[in-house]
């Protein structure tokens, strides 16, 4: 008669499990080794086309910087020349009225050009500012259609 507490039963190596377990957290440390790896690189990489965005976007801002202090510089220029030329002409007044009348014209002329230079150089300092924000809007446009 059969003994009810004997149970037929599949032997297993006793070491098999212990392999099956260590196979098992082997692979699962590759792996996340691997994406950790996988994970770097890419952040590397967008380190990288970030820095390149951000050394594009400054020169063109020096550049453009340049330019513009360049212009104030010439403007500056011509509004002294045109300043001395003035108090030469001041120097030959021979009567009051005519001293109103260069006043009245130098005025003019230097209210026209000061508003022709105020547009000059608001185009240019709209013209770097875009210059210089396209590179880190290019950048961004691409980093987001990465991530779709």
């Amino acid at each position: 008669m059969m003994d009810s507490q004997t149970k037929p039963t599949t032997a297993k190596p006793v070491g098999s499990s212990r392999t099956d377990a260590t196979q098992t957290f082997r692979e699962t440390a590759e792996t996340g080794s691997a994406q950790a790896k996988a994970a770097f690189a890419k952040a590397s990489t967008a380190a990288a086309d970030a820095t390149s965005l951000m050394k594009d976007s400054y020169s063109r801002t020096m550049k453009g910087a340049q330019e513009y202090n360049t212009k104030v510089i010439e403007f500056t220029h011509a509004n002294a020349e045109a300043a001395f030329d003035f108090a030469q002409e001041l120097v030959g007044v021979k009567s009051p009225s005519e001293f109103f009348e260069m006043s009245t014209n130098h005025s003019r002329k230097q209210f026209e050009t000061l508003t022709e230079q105020a547009k000059e150089l608001a185009a240019l300092a709209q013209k770097v500012t875009l210059a210089s924000v396209e590179p880190l809007k290019t950048g961004a446009t691409k980093a987001f259609s990465q991530l779709s």
